[in-house]
């Protein structure tokens, strides 16, 4: 693998980008060397300056499940484009994402459209503490929910630990509010809600956590959360922005047959664009300005571009589709899973749909804490055999890996050959 103009792009990077990059893990600290710069990419292939192609696994990080750079998605910015790139105004085609999303998703009778991830959950949790008039939110431990002050935190020791601020700049008090348990520990949930229930505005949970890697929830992990939720007049969230329209049409709720009481989506239903929506219960979003006292608003919310990006993805995918993923990913998961055995190799892939994380020196993980046991220093050896092999995988142990329909059988095959022949490096 070439990579000389790449390093020069990014010690350019450096002078001028906190850390060469505008998201950190895109400089490759968790995994050493420096990251390739990406002129384009197309189907499951990514290009970067030096000419190396590369089958792609990080997919931008999830929004890219047709493959990239899909002639119908691309048609259909194409076409918004050359009508204006922003009105500030109401449209015909926010009315239509809305549709089709509120289709999918019975746990969304109305929603409103945001530009980020990090956009919806914040403004979800302020309409639940505003309609339910209380401060209080749950997250778990190693849930990533943007960057957003009163989410960065998680749990010290105990159940129920106050939120410390997990970043320099976001004040104690701003986390103050924040309550935190481990994922997957129901009866640490549960003796949090007999203790402080009438406290508790929302628990907000990845209902796949993806941001400790791919970690699925326990048996009656996510029925319990809306369960408890309901029962002390909490709002229930799911953050499926990682999850959403990804794992299943109906995204994990779906998939697992839970509805919460609000959804958080984003990265597929905005096609590769900047789009992200909350939505949820009509009688929690009557809470959202102009109908209630809960503001809200954004300048590029409903970008007619990123809308239409994101009604061409979803109108491509259908059933077909996610049997073609499951496909490709029970192929992938199996065949690592061989690969680490026949090498003798600690370690177990695990995955939901077509979203894997392949942890090092453990054998399950169902939490931060058992996520953190994994092995950094092998993944990081074999990250970079499988650079080396142009094999482009998410660059720290704790993200998921992403498939796309585009992928081809020859694709998993060419990957676990490298992948095998890295372990080695």
């Amino acid at each position: 693998m070439r990579s000389q103009r790449s390093q020069q792009l990014f010690k350019r990077a450096e002078s001028v980008i906190p850390g060469g990059v505008n998201s950190p893990v895109r400089a490759y600290r968790a995994v050493g060397g420096s990251p390739p710069f990406i002129t384009r990419a197309s189907g499951a292939r990514i290009f970067d300056v030096d000419g190396n192609e590369f089958i792609d696994y990080v997919g931008s990080w999830g929004p890219a499940i047709l493959g990239h750079a899909h002639p119908a998605v691309v048609s259909a910015v194409k076409r918004s484009a050359d009508n204006g790139l922003s009105f500030g105004a109401p449209t015909e085609q926010e009315i239509r994402l809305a549709e089709l999303i509120i289709g999918l998703y019975p746990s969304i009778e109305m929603l409103r459209c945001v530009s980020s991830g990090t956009e919806a959950t914040m403004s979800a949790i302020r309409v639940a503490r505003g309609f339910v008039k209380r401060n209080y939110v749950v997250k778990f431990d190693g849930g990533y929910h943007g960057h957003s002050d009163g989410l960065l935190a998680k749990a010290g020791s105990g159940v129920g630990t106050l939120g410390i601020p997990d970043s320099a700049g976001v004040p104690e008090g701003m986390a103050q509010y924040t309550l935190t348990l481990p994922y997957n520990d129901l009866v640490a949930l549960e003796a949090l809600f007999q203790e402080r229930g009438s406290d508790i505005a929302a628990v907000i949970v990845e209902p796949v956590a993806g941001n400790i890697g791919c970690v699925p929830p326990a048996p009656d992990f996510l029925s319990t959360i809306v369960a408890v939720c309901k029962k002390f007049g909490s709002v229930s969230i799911f953050d499926e922005v990682m999850t959403g329209c990804r794992v299943s049409s109906g995204g994990a709720q779906a998939y697992y047959g839970v509805t919460p009481d609000m959804t958080c989506l984003g990265k597929v239903v905005g096609g590769g664009m900047p789009l992200a929506i909350y939505g949820g219960r009509r009688d929690i979003m009557n809470c959202v300005a102009p109908l209630g006292p809960v503001y809200q608003a954004g300048t590029l919310s409903g970008n007619p571009i990123a809308v239409a990006a994101g009604i061409a993805t979803l109108e491509h995918l259908d059933q077909a589709s996610y049997v073609r993923l499951e496909e490709l990913g029970a192929a992938l998961e199996t065949g690592l899973n061989q690969v680490l055995t026949r090498n003798e190799v600690s370690g177990i892939v695990q995955r939901v749909g077509s979203m894997l994380t392949v942890f090092f020196g453990v054998q399950r993980v169902i939490d931060y804490a058992t996520a953190c046991q994994a092995d950094r220093g092998r993944f990081a050896r074999w990250h970079a055999g499988l650079l080396k092999r142009c094999i482009y995988w998410p660059p720290s142990q704790l993200e998921s890996a992403f498939i796309s329909v585009a992928h081809t059988s020859a694709d998993i095959d060419r990957t676990l050959v490298a992948a095998e022949a890295a372990l080695s490096e």
